[in-house]
């Protein structure tokens, strides 16, 4: 996957550990960041592409991220024949 986008993203200025919080202030300022970044979208695709379980990436939080993996299993999957 192509990561040129990274050179553009508003964190690149920022101290890596913001985005690695510990606790849930850590993730409202590491999500404050992202907010204003021109490249919060192929920095969330990225993240769920190569599942990188921890952090706050595309302004999504790891629990966020789980969530959209989820989302779009379900809507891979074909609805059975008793569900018609």
């Amino acid at each position: 996957m192509n990561t040129t986008w990274m050179k553009q993203s508003t964190c690149a200025n920022s101290p890596a550990d913001v985005f690695f919080p510990t606790d849930g202030m850590g993730v409202i300022v590491a999500k404050a960041i992202c907010a204003n970044c021109p490249v919060t979208e192929p920095c969330l695709e990225y993240a769920l592409r190569n599942r990188v379980e921890h952090g706050v990436w595309g302004g999504c939080s790891e629990r966020q991220r789980r969530r959209i993996l989820k989302e779009r299993r379900q809507a891979k999957q074909p609805l059975s024949a008793t569900a018609a």
